[in-house]
């Protein structure tokens, strides 16, 4: 109000205001709604990134306009009438990304379509015999019938394939058979709807066939190469970070895990290895429906070779999603403790990532060979790694004394772990023996004069708890270790205990990275399989 009746003054704030309100973004836009600018830039990233893309979008506006071109022009119109639309949503249905999944989708519509159209045929037939009365009840009988057969028979599991030919039948059964009833001549009406299928899944094939094809065997070919690629590029990423990572301050764990890790590029694409179990099934049974082409120019081409050799490789992916665990996990063993195996564990990697990647380059140029001498490298170093472990497995726990070698000359992992070996016991004793009286020393000449007894052994104790938290591992209250009732002099064993659990964890570490060669033999069986069956080059 301005003080006049029945007048409002609104006050517009100024641009610099309006700017800063909430809900506004710095381009104008308001709530959650990006600007045309990222939009735009979104899709061209999302264009750019995979090319086939536009072309199947290219492709289905293509065949969708053939067939309203029946429409448009008179002549076809008059021939098929409005049954012609049939055509159109064929197309719209059918059409697929690649060529064996629209193969596949024309078989289903095809069967489906023919006999939905032979049945309402024939209980249409059925029912003008039996008279006007029993007509409509023998139609709806049937209706209820179809439908519950068909979605009955759609969730068998080996029917599971042809869920979409069952869904044609039920709709087409029940459009035919009751269009047909009410215009009175239910053949001539599922003729004329069969030649519009036809017309629309010919469109259909042809397009997606003659137009920039995409293969789903080349495709499903290509993605199994990338994991082979994936898998060791994760691999030698996380060994290096295990190797390389001198104790330096870490995000907080949750959000890190929130971010999949952002500064491990390779591990989103092993991740996706894993999941992409459903995605090569797709792809080769779509690919069974795809006449020789390109590459692959023989029939029954084992597209089902390419599904084993990708859970064979899963499970050696599994192993390395299980590294990455170990490599952000709470326990860490020291970095001089790491450091001590780093030539024997970076040898094993750098020779298993090598027969993976060689693996993949044989899937890639179909070519057969023999891989002798790489698994004699990666059986070599592994059992230099596991001979390693073996000799000083002493390192890997504080609670065992190293054995007596005074006879014998150090190796190289004694001398290098000699002055490292019991650097937290040693300092946990001094710290028992000496910093705490130094301590003691240096509080009596603060404490002023006069103070009573009772109050400084009070601050002793409360000195002792700080440097027990400071200390401990894993940070826990002092005062439920306190209330345990265990003594001061378990503090050593308890510490030693803990020393020697984060000593295990590189144990955990390299026992994980044995196993992933113990897989690699079965993934060079699964490899050379294919390569037999798909008759790859020598």
């Amino acid at each position: 109000m301005n003080g006049k009746k029945g007048s409002f003054a609104i006050n517009i704030p100024p641009e610099a205001t309006r700017s800063k309100l909430p809900g506004t973004s710095k381009e104008g836009s308001i709530g959650a709604f990006p600007s045309s600018k990222a939009w735009i830039w979104s899709v061209w990233e999302f264009a750019k990134e995979d090319s086939n893309r536009v072309k199947f979008a290219l492709k289905v506006g293509l065949a969708v306009l053939l067939v309203s071109l029946l429409i448009l022009f008179r002549a076809p119109y008059d021939i098929f009438g409005n049954n012609i639309i049939w055509s159109i949503l064929t197309v719209a249905i059918m059409f697929e990304y690649t060529v064996g999944a629209t193969f596949n989708r024309g078989f289903n519509r095809a069967l489906g379509s023919l006999l939905a159209g032979v049945l309402a045929i024939a209980v249409a037939q059925l029912a003008i015999q039996s008279g006007r009365v029993a007509e409509p009840i023998i139609i709806g009988i049937s209706i209820f019938l179809i439908g519950s057969i068909t979605s009955f028979m759609k969730l068998w599991p080996s029917l599971v394939p042809y869920e979409y030919g069952f869904r044609v039948i039920l709709f087409t059964y029940c459009l035919i058979i009751v269009s047909g009833y009410r215009m009175g001549n239910p053949i001539t009406t599922a003729m004329d709807r069969l030649y519009s299928i036809a017309i629309g899944g010919f469109v259909a094939v042809l397009v997606n066939v003659f137009v920039f094809p995409i293969w789903a065997g080349e495709q499903l070919h290509k993605e199994l190469v990338n994991s082979f690629n994936s898998v060791a590029d994760s691999l030698e990423e996380c060994v290096k970070k295990y190797l390389e990572d001198e104790g330096l301050d870490h995000p907080e764990f949750s959000k890190t895990v929130m971010d999949e890790f952002p500064d491990e590029p390779n591990y989103r694409r092993c991740k996706s290895t894993l999941n992409s179990s459903a995605k090569l099934e797709s792809l080769a049974n779509s690919a069974k429906w795809e006449p020789p082409h390109g590459r692959f120019r023989h029939f029954f081409y084992p597209w089902s070779e390419y599904v084993k050799v990708g859970a064979v490789l899963r499970y050696c992916a599994y192993e390395v999603m299980a590294l990455h665990g170990v490599l952000h996990s709470e326990i860490q063993a020291p970095y001089n403790l790491r450091f001590t195996f780093c030539s024997e564990i970076q040898e094993a990697t750098t020779h298993a990532a090598e027969l993976v990647r060689s693996l993949g380059k044989d899937i890639s140029t179909m070519k057969r060979s023999l891989k002798t001498s790489l698994l004699k490298k990666v059986h070599s170093s592994t059992e230099r790694l596991q001979r390693a472990i073996d000799m000083h497995s002493y390192l890997l726990t504080s609670n065992l004394d190293p054995p007596d070698n005074s006879s014998k000359p150090l190796t190289r992992l004694s001398v290098t772990f000699s002055t490292t070996q019991y650097d937290l016991s040693n300092a946990l004793t001094e710290f028992d023996s000496n910093s705490v009286e130094k301590n003691g020393s240096q509080i009596n000449q603060n404490v002023p004069p006069g103070t009573p007894p009772q109050q400084t052994e009070s601050y002793h104790e409360m000195m002792r708890k700080q440097s027990r938290r400071l200390h401990s591992w894993p940070s826990r209250e002092v005062d439920a270790f306190e209330e345990e009732g265990g003594p001061s002099t378990d503090f050593l064993p308890r510490m030693k205990a803990l020393e020697s659990t984060a000593a295990l964890s590189l144990a955990n570490f390299t026992s994980l990275l044995i196993e992933f060669v113990a897989r690699l033999d079965h993934l060079v069986e699964a490899v050379d399989e294919l390569s037999k069956m798909a008759k790859f080059n020598l």
